[in-house]
């Protein structure tokens, strides 16, 4: 009966004009605009300028269609291939060695059993996250330095395992840079990745441990048997929300990079920037448009495939 009443409701509700609907929840559009704006503004009003992907436009003269010479220019770059490797080998590595890392995280913090200590721990887990990485690199450049003033160096010297005068230059090495990399993200977003898990775990019952408990199992069994699987339907919709948004690395890799390492560490948004803004010569927007045309699509495609897969985990989409 109650289900016929809320149908009917839903019925008259879906017969009313749009423009009295649209005044009955006035205040409730008038919260969203602001994020309206913002999202017509720097998300679909700069879609009108993909039209240059396809003309030669250097800012100066009026711009000249080309067709698909800009991508046929694109696709002979080996810079172009290289930054776009580049972009899936560090996105996907850092993406799942973060992941990894946060689940590690969330599994020590959740058998911490003194609730002080506990808030104490995940505070000074958390608190990178909160650091721009502008100082971040910083940081980490200064602990680096190829010299004696560098904590790196001089404690690997101490331990006989450099000798003085052979420091290395972390940051500027192609063998080291990425490895630096990746700890230097895994030192400031774990931390914020294991909210997620955490807040999945509070959710486990409570008398799944105490029936294990009485079992014999031991701490090691819980978390293999209950904890752990516990946490697999939103390790893989983390995954997949994640995967959507590989090919938009930028900032994180363009505070650490430098000439030396720019074959390791060159992707494919600050290689458009290098193309815009430090190419040495009048740059080619219609260019860097076209590559940021298909990192785009790229992006679009893995969106798509993160659906589809989240359809067949989880029975749902995420769009």
């Amino acid at each position: 009966m109650s289900s016929q009443v809320e149908k009917i409701d839903s019925d008259k509700i879906g017969k009313k004009p749009l423009s009295k609907r649209i005044y009955e929840h006035r205040w409730y559009y008038l919260l969203f605009s602001p994020v309206l704006l913002f999202a017509l503004t720097f998300y679909y009003a700069p879609i009108y300028g993909l039209r240059y992907a396809f003309y030669d436009y250097k800012g100066i003269k009026e711009p000249v269609f080309v067709g698909l010479a800009n991508f046929e220019k694109m696709f002979s770059m080996q810079g172009f291939w290289n930054a776009f490797t580049n972009t899936l080998e560090i996105s996907l590595f850092k993406l799942f060695l973060t992941t990894f890392m946060s689940i590690i995280m969330s599994l020590l913090l959740n058998e911490i059993f003194n609730l002080k200590f506990k808030k104490i721990s995940q505070t000074i887990v958390y608190l990178p996250h909160f650091m721009s990485w502008v100082v971040t690199a910083s940081v980490f450049a200064l602990i680096m330095s190829p010299s004696q003033q560098g904590l790196v160096n001089a404690l690997l010297t101490n331990l006989g395992i450099l000798e003085q005068g052979q420091e290395i230059y972390f940051l500027g090495s192609g063998k080291w840079w990425r490895p630096v990399y990746y700890f230097i993200n895994i030192w400031k977003e774990t931390g914020w990745g294991t909210i997620i898990f955490m807040a999945t775990l509070a959710g486990i019952s409570p008398e799944l441990y105490e029936a294990a408990s009485i079992d014999g199992a031991s701490r090691f069994q819980k978390i293999r048997f209950i904890t752990v699987p516990a946490l697999m339907n939103t390790i893989v919709i983390v995954l997949i929300l994640n995967l959507a948004k590989i090919m938009n690395l930028f900032e994180s890799v363009f505070v650490m990079q430098n000439d030396a390492v720019m074959q390791q560490a060159d992707v494919l948004q600050t290689y458009i920037y290098t193309q815009t803004f430090n190419s040495g010569a009048l740059p080619n927007y219609g260019y860097t448009t076209a590559v940021g045309m298909v990192k785009s699509i790229v992006g679009g495609l893995l969106v798509v495939v993160c659906n589809y897969a989240s359809k067949k985990i989880r029975g749902r989409g995420i769009v």
